[in-house]
């Protein structure tokens, strides 16, 4: 499995699908306790026109937290270094939650990497109530462990109807979630995650062609602060009906078909 080097000694892991110089490359970045496994459903239609990258941000799935302190700018640059690292130098940046909030970053820092950016369940800034949620995931992580976090954890990522319509296999889902994530390192994301900066300072000049996505069922994002960014990046805003804040795993078709009519709008 490849793996990239940081200059801190933490191995960041990541997959690859088709990526070279004959079409554009779509770089997916994963929300808190997904790993690269979270897009699989996503590969067939998007690498018809795509090459495609996905990795586990330090801390996730199958990469290592490594000694230095987590911080948003950790994260921007190890997704930097790793497309240093396969000689991208042009990139659409796809990201849910957590991974909406690096590729924000990074097209801050970047801006001449990034052809569009798509940013699902994302604000510009941290609700009181989503601040007291994630709290409460990271206090429920150190008393009783990754299985009661993840249980605790499900009906604010998830919207009633997926809930409703997934019953036989929520077992499995939280399963799936206590064998990918490490506790230590779920901790020290969660605590990173608290200190992160708003995500509002977005300045005037900003022009990456931006898509963001939300749910209606999300206590994670205020609609409020949803317009505000989107009014700060003008972006284009796609809000979902009964959609939670896992929107590419609960409205997969509509996600894709909201973030390719996007990628052609701008060709």
């Amino acid at each position: 499995m490849p793996h990239l080097m940081t200059s801190d000694g933490c191995n960041i892991f990541y997959r690859t699908h088709g990526v070279d110089t004959s079409k554009p490359v779509v770089v997916f970045l994963n929300g808190t306790t997904q790993t690269t496994l979270y897009w699989g459903n996503h590969v067939p239609l998007f690498s018809k026109g795509y090459g495609l990258l996905f990795y586990d941000a330090r801390g996730q799935g199958q990469s290592d937290l490594g000694t230095t302190p987590i911080s948003l700018n950790l994260h921007v640059s190890d997704l930097k270094n790793l497309l240093d690292h396969l000689a991208v130098d042009r990139s659409h940046l796809v990201g849910i939650s957590h991974g909406a909030r690096v590729a924000l970053e990074f097209a801050l820092e970047f801006p001449k990497i990034v052809n569009q950016l798509v940013m699902c369940s994302i604000s510009a800034q941290t609700s009181d109530r989503c601040r007291a949620i994630v709290r409460s995931w990271l206090e429920i992580l150190k008393l009783s462990g990754l299985k009661a976090m993840a249980w605790a954890a499900l009906p604010a990522v998830f919207g009633n109807p997926f809930l409703k319509d997934h019953q036989k296999i929520i077992d499995k889902i939280v399963d799936a979630v206590v064998i990918r994530n490490s506790r230590n390192a779920l901790i020290a994301q969660l605590e990173a995650v608290l200190s992160y900066p708003a995500p509002d300072r977005v300045p005037a000049d900003f022009d990456s062609p931006t898509l963001i996505i939300t749910g209606s069922q999300d206590p994670l994002v205020e609609p409020d602060d949803v317009r505000q960014l989107a009014h700060h990046c003008r972006a284009t805003h796609r809000h979902l009906a009964g959609i939670g804040h896992s929107i590419p795993a609960e409205a997969p078709e509509i996600f894709q078909k909201l973030v390719l009519e996007f990628f052609d709008s701008d060709t």
